[in-house]
């Protein structure tokens, strides 16, 4: 609920602008493990996916008629196993769904191990409730195998009945195997490779970078990194494996305090909700869009709103900004015009996305924005 002034009283009214703002200023920037900033270069996940059935549906699975690709399955299945099914023959599989099942392989996974994972329809099965997953092969982007899925398929949600009428709350076509997958095959790491490791910083940052290198320099002796772009940091490192994981256990938990990144606002174009990583200024400027006004200027005299607009003036923050709409009231803010005191202002004379994304795009047009502009 937004409270915003009237010509008699404050009165509750509901936002249609979702406003969510996160400000990080320099001096309040804290120290980060590098654990958190970076990433090591060979030590990954890696996707898998297969094509398997599912079974014991309670009626709930894939109409053949539509679905021939499950038929087929089936069909394949079963001359494996030594049964051979008379050509023509037409099959009635309520009780059988087509699905993907997809997982991803933990680094340095090794044969044995299990994984969750989550298993799909494929076709127009009503439900997977109650079934069971056939065993399953997950083959990574190399098209080889790296594990194997079979079990019984949990569908979650939360159902009710009440005087003959079903509800149901949850998605019943795809569920989830706990510990449904045993690794099969280890994927190679290049971690005990060569006489260095490359560091991979999560955001590119030519000053985040310096600082890391300086601080594995200072705890593990001069020339021990350096950088090799604004993401990469090559570092020197043991060749034994075990010397070799406890300085990578070292080096990650050690504090840097990261550059302060790019100013930046994101605007959901669809939801209205905004997001600013840092407070972000805005030059002088102006703005006119259908019935609403924008002016954010330096000038520290005082503006009125007209004698004949019947609008009200509001003082809001310390910026020196006025928002007027047509026959509405007047905001005003003082000294230092900040983006979140605009769109706060514009927020409260009930500005809708739409006129929130164009004042916005006119304004980092206009070179008044001084942050980069993010549409989603």
């Amino acid at each position: 609920m937004n409270i915003f002034p009237t010509k008699t009283n404050w009165v509750p009214r509901l936002i249609t602008i979702g406003l969510l703002f996160l400000v990080s200023f320099a001096q309040s920037v804290s120290a980060e493990r590098i654990k958190d900033l970076a990433g090591i270069q060979g030590v990954r996940q890696n996707q898998l996916m297969g094509y398997g059935l599912v079974v014991g549906l309670d009626g709930s699975g894939d109409q053949t008629t539509q679905t021939p690709f499950t038929v087929q399955s089936i069909i394949s299945m079963m001359q494996q196993m030594g049964v051979s099914i008379p050509v023509g023959t037409s099959l009635q599989l309520k009780n059988v769904a087509a699905v993907m099942v997809t997982t991803s392989l933990p680094p340095f996974s090794q044969p044995g191990q299990t994984l969750d994972v989550t298993v799909s329809s494929m076709g127009n099965a009503k439900s997977l409730k109650g079934g069971t997953l056939l065993m399953t092969p997950l083959k990574g982007a190399d098209n080889q195998i790296y594990a194997m899925a079979q079990g019984n398929v949990l569908v979650g949600g939360v159902g009710a009945t009440a005087n003959g009428s079903k509800a149901q709350v949850n998605h019943l076509s795809v569920g989830r195997i706990s510990a449904g997958a045993t690794v099969e095959k280890a994927v190679p790491s290049p971690l005990g490779n060569g006489n260095s490791i490359q560091l991979e910083l999560n955001s590119a940052d030519f000053s985040t970078a310096s600082r890391v290198v300086e601080a594995i320099n200072a705890r593990f002796g001069a020339n021990t990194a350096a950088a090799v772009d604004g993401r990469v940091i090559q570092v020197k490192a043991p060749q034994a494996n075990d010397q070799r994981v406890t300085f990578l256990g070292l080096l990650e938990s050690l504090d840097v305090i990261p550059a302060q990144s790019a100013a930046k606002v994101i605007l959901n174009a669809r939801t209205g909700s905004i997001v600013m990583n840092q407070s972000v200024s805005l030059e002088t400027c102006a703005v006119a869009h259908g019935n609403l006004s924008v002016v954010v200027s330096t000038d520290n005299a005082v503006s009125q709103p007209n004698a004949l607009s019947e609008g009200q003036t509001a003082s809001v923050g310390n910026s020196n900004i006025s928002i007027t709409k047509e026959g509405g009231q007047l905001l005003m803010l003082k000294a230092g015009a900040s983006l979140s005191e605009v769109v706060k202002a514009l927020n409260s004379i009930g500005a809708t996305p739409q006129d929130l994304l164009a004042i916005l795009q006119a304004m980092k047009a206009s070179g008044a924005l001084r942050a980069d502009l993010e549409i989603i």
